[in-house]
């Protein structure tokens, strides 16, 4: 008696246990379930603590409302150029009615699978190779539409559509590869030549410049030249002006400057000037001619210069030339830039009126006065 109590009461505490599991449900975060009782649609349970008759409702398997990936397989789809290629497609759905999801359709990821197919080849078809290969964005907008417009009935929100990969056939790849190729070797070409032509254009500027600079230099450094070379004869032409030399030192310094013509390896002919035979007559005259007294030419014709020089001049000594101090200066050492001509009517070339380039010389010839003026 006492043991068919207690099973009794281990079979009703059991019941009781059941009962109680099958009455309580609760529902996870972001998700819904589908409550039936016999057999029809009763509720949708959303998250929380829910309390079910035992026996007569029942609950069907949670339905996920996150936002879900689901990546199909490659589809094969002809182009309108009748060539196939393979494209991987990518969708993002979510789920917004769970009812609509159980009753409307019996597995909305195989549904959503077919119509995306479907829907790629009919995109795909009206294009290309080139056309299906740069018209991702369009191509994805398109599917976007058509299965977010034919999954809404099924309580299904399609958020985006992506395309993975598009293969196309081996074949198409090398040929697609080979003008890939072509196109970066003239781009090559393209950018070298530019190069070239921008280096050439900078070279021939920079030899312009250059020349220019070279040229502007010279000049200035000829102008420099000439103007050191006018101020220096400038100095030249004032001492000799001051010395008034006579025709004995010119007919001298003729004689010394006529070996000068004959230096250097090429020259084989010396032309002898006319005026050599009068100048060398002279000197000869001069050194030669026998004293006043009739001594003979044994006379030294140094004693004979300073007679004679005594007898023109005076008791005092005359040199040949009348020295008169020059100084050189730091002005002189400076060439003037500002002055590039010298007018030739400033300088006065001593020409005494003496002076007979085609006379011989005699030491009792007068000496030129000092005051420049001719003496006949």
């Amino acid at each position: 008696m006492d043991l068919a109590v207690i099973i009794l009461l281990a079979v009703l505490i059991v019941l009781v246990f059941i009962i109680l599991v099958r009455s309580v449900r609760i529902i996870p975060q972001a998700r819904a379930g589908i409550v039936e009782r016999l057999g029809k649609y009763q509720t949708t349970l959303t998250p929380g603590l829910h309390f079910l008759i035992p026996f007569v409702d029942r609950l069907l398997p949670l339905i996920d409302l996150r936002e879900q990936v689901q990546s199909f397989p490659a589809q094969s789809v002809i182009t309108e150029d009748n060539l196939v290629v393979g494209i991987d497609t990518v969708v993002y759905f979510q789920v917004t009615d769970p009812r609509a999801a159980t009753y409307e359709i019996v597995d909305y990821i195989q549904a959503a699978d077919q119509l995306t197919s479907a829907t790629l080849r009919n995109v795909v078809g009206g294009l290309n190779l080139e056309e299906a290969l740069t018209s991702r964005d369009k191509i994805n907008a398109e599917l976007r539409g058509v299965l977010d417009s034919t999954t809404g009935r099924w309580g299904i929100r399609v958020s985006r559509v992506d395309i993975k990969e598009i293969t196309p056939p081996p074949s198409i790849q090398d040929s697609m590869e080979k003008q890939m190729r072509a196109e970066r070797e003239r781009r090559a070409v393209i950018l070298t030549a530019e190069g070239d032509k921008q280096s050439r254009i900078l070279m021939a500027e920079g030899q312009r410049q250059s020349a220019i600079l070279s040229a502007e230099g010279e000049a200035k450094a000829a102008i420099l030249r000439a103007d050191g070379e006018a101020q220096a004869i400038r100095k030249v032409f004032d001492s000799i002006h001051r010395a008034r030399p006579t025709q004995k030192l010119l007919a001298y310094q003729y004689i010394q400057t006529l070996p000068k013509v004959a230096e250097g390896s090429a020259n084989k002919v010396w032309m002898i000037p006319a005026e050599l035979g009068d100048a060398l007559r002279g000197v000869g005259e001069f050194l030669s001619r026998p004293d006043e007294d009739g001594d003979g030419p044994g006379r030294n014709w140094a004693d004979e210069a300073d007679e004679e020089s005594a007898a023109s001049s005076g008791p005092e000594d005359e040199p040949l030339v009348t020295p008169e101090e020059v100084r050189v200066t730091e002005e002189d050492l400076t060439p003037n830039l500002e002055r590039t001509t010298i007018d030739p009517d400033e300088f006065t070339i001593p020409r005494p009126s003496s002076i007979d380039p085609e006379a011989p010389v005699h030491l009792s010839d007068p000496m030129p006065p000092q005051d420049g003026t001719d003496r006949r």
